[in-house]
């Protein structure tokens, strides 16, 4: 082997191996530490895998989203029931849970009633210790200091690793003296969120962060903090991602949408961006108007939503004529059904869509102008220029959106699974789709990537656009185009569901992908090679389609090749749907999915210890359990294994001088 090293590294490839191989003994600068790190990352191969926690869906939902999280999906209370067994009673657990769920908010009511608070500290750190060492145990020593709270990590890793009866009075004392100098909270909370963290490796969010419910801002501050994470991109992401990239039309899309659920809450306080400027011009416009059509779906209240719906008119007719623009520019997206504003007989209140006439329910378009329908207005215009600022320069709103560019992409392979939101836009005999990007069609993988690339740049050039940068456009197709991976579907009939009260042109069909993928193996397997994954061995995770148990539908499609994990987090869902979202949990035993019933608040999980009723599906059960080396990071440490065994050869051979 060394003999043949030594050959090899006389050609020209293997001597710019060398200087690699240099570089790296600036790091382990000899063969103890090189020999140290193999031994090390040896081991580490060896290890269980860690526990992925996948959510899709999320709508703004940040109590439920919270709840899932700090519950891991059941698996809180499932180590729980591994480390106690029978010898702690269901009550007993259960309270254990929710005080890891939430440890502030439990403790003051916990100890507000508590005849003896030092004796519950004493065994609750017990417990909680017992917990967090069965937590520990799969992961190096390392990596679980790493995780441990600064203020407490000596403790705690003092606590972990509890050995023998020689030692029991020193652990004893440890948990006696911070009871005695007052610390006993900050310890219970610390050790909470420590178990939190170590029960979920990565967290895997397949999509739709934002719309519909009010706390979406809530939400990405907490995704920020998690420790670690990736994101596939949904598409009422890619609005908002547009949005804060400039394009006007996405502006004008979030606002309708924000308006449409009376939900702006996220807009005004969470991002600070003030639609004054829209409401003095919808007003001046609508005064007279009710817009009636432009009901919200909060109006069954009964409150008065007189300005809401004038604003939502308002910027529903900007929206029409800035997409009408977008459509007239680019004739490669094949989007002019969508040109309707132009197909209006303003006489006689009708509109043509397709080959035949509808009458109009509101017939009243003060702003658009029959002989140029897609322009804006002057007042149109400055309304949304202001706008515009508002979105660019809400500082907030550019943090989350910079973490989505970050952390996030259009799919993610990893650790045999295929993650996106939407589909893989497919014809009717299952081809892939092409799409027209930038002079240039492209399909499967190839259009995933080149849209994501072509989304990035607009993003990242959003103080900077000139007028025939077209980036914005494809990431306003990728909101609502009929080849968008992220929509899924051949139109958007926002205007005629708006407009027209025949059911007829409403009708949104989906992608082919949706009835092939679903159904077939085939087409999964297709999807997977196209991605580069090994179809017996891979899955496909999805969102987007929400799930409608109550018709008998199931999240398991294709004979357990697809999963879909979009069952109802959005409450307005929850009513098709029958149920709260599906999560999945992807251990190193295999893949569970868990259904959830609705959550009813974090006031009552804390007060009464309601959690969230779920139901685990064991959906396939590995024979051996699988070890870090089965994952895509072991795939990276054999390899750094590989160059350090080649370091130790070179060592050895003389190639390069140990330092000591």
């Amino acid at each position: 082997m060394n003999d043949r090293l030594q050959k090899e590294y006389s050609s020209t490839a293997l001597k710019e191996q060398l200087k690699y191989l240099q570089l790296l003994s600036e790091k382990f600068p000899n063969v103890q530490s090189a020999s140290t790190e193999i031994i090390n990352l040896s081991a580490i191969l060896n290890l269980p895998k860690g526990t992925e926690h996948f959510l899709s869906d999320i709508h703004g939902e940040t109590e439920t989203f919270n709840h899932v999280l700090a519950n891991a999906s059941g698996v809180v209370k499932r180590k729980i029931d591994d480390v106690f067994g029978k010898s702690l009673r269901k009550k007993e657990k259960d309270m254990l849970a929710t005080l890891i769920y939430y440890p502030k908010e439990k403790l003051g009511m916990i100890l507000h009633d508590e005849d003896d608070p030092q004796e519950w500290y004493a065994i609750t750190l017990q417990r909680l210790s017992m917990v967090a060492r069965a937590a520990a145990s799969k992961y190096t020593r390392s990596k679980v200091r790493k995780a441990m709270p600064k203020n407490f990590a000596y403790i705690i890793d003092e606590l972990l690793n509890e050995t023998g009866e020689n030692k029991e009075e020193y652990y004893d004392s440890i948990i006696n003296t911070i009871i005695q100098i007052n610390r006993g909270e900050a310890f219970v909370i610390a050790l909470s969120k420590f178990i939190q963290r170590l029960l979920i490796d990565r967290l895997h969010i397949i999509g739709d962060i934002f719309d519909r419910g009010p706390f979406a801002e809530k939400v990405m501050d907490r995704i920020l903090n998690y420790h670690s994470v990736d994101i596939q991109w949904g598409n009422h992401d890619i609005v908002w991602m547009g949005a804060a990239s400039g394009s006007l039309a996405l502006i004008a899309n979030v606002i309708r949408i924000s308006l449409r659920y009376a939900n702006l809450e996220t807009l005004e306080n969470g991002y600070g961006i003030t639609l004054l400027p829209l409401a003095t011009f919808a007003m001046n416009q609508y005064g007279n108007d009710p817009c009636d059509y432009f009901q919200t779906k909060a109006e069954a209240d009964g409150s008065n939503y007189e300005l809401v719906r004038k604003m939502h008119k308002a910027i529903t007719i900007i929206q029409f004529k800035l997409e009408s623009q977008i459509i007239a520019r680019n004739p490669q997206f094949n989007m002019d059904d969508r040109l309707l504003l132009d197909k209006i007989d303003f006489k006689k209140g009708t509109v043509m869509v397709g080959d035949k006439e509808y009458e109009l329910l509101d017939k009243n378009f003060p702003t658009v102008d029959p002989a140029n329908p897609f322009a804006l207005s002057d007042e149109e215009q400055e309304v949304m220029d202001k706008l515009k600022r508002n979105f660019i320069n809400s500082q907030r709103l550019q943090k989350h959106i910079d973490f989505l560019y970050s952390n996030g992409s259009m799919y993610l392979a990893y650790n045999s699974n295929l993650l996106y939101h939407g589909c893989i836009p497919m014809d009717d005999d299952g081809n892939f789709q092409p799409l027209d990007v930038e002079g240039k069609k492209y399909a499967g993988k190839e259009l995933f990537d080149n849209l994501e690339r072509v989304a990035r740049k607009g993003y990242f050039n959003r103080y900077d656009h000139k007028s025939d940068d077209s980036s914005l456009d494809y990431t306003w197709y990728l909101w609502c185009g009929p080849v968008s991976p992220l929509f899924g579907k051949k139109k958007m009939a926002t205007f005629e569901r708006q407009f027209i009260a025949e059911k007829e042109p409403h009708k949104e069909e989906s992608n082919a992908y949706y009835k092939l993928a679903y159904n077939n193996e085939e087409y999964c397997d297709k999807i997977l090679t196209e991605f580069g994954l090994n179809p017996g061995t891979s899955h496909i995770i999805n969102g987007h389609v929400p799930v409608k148990v109550k018709k008998g539908e199931s999240p398991v499609k294709a004979n357990g090749k697809l999963f879909v994990i979009d069952g109802g987090m959005s409450k307005p869902y929850q009513k098709v749907t029958g149920v709260a979202g599906y999560t999945l949990i992807y251990n190193s035993y295999g893949l569970v999915l868990v259904e959830h019933q609705q959550f009813e608040s974090a006031q009552k999980a804390i007060a009464e210890g309601k959690d969230i009723i779920s139901k685990r599906m064991i959906i396939e059960k590995d024979a051996t359990r699988k070890r870090v080396k089965d994952t895509d990071v072991g795939k990276e440490i054999q390899l750094q294994i590989d160059d350090l065994t080649m370091l130790l050869a070179a060592f050895r051979k003389g190639l390069i001088k140990e330092n000591f």
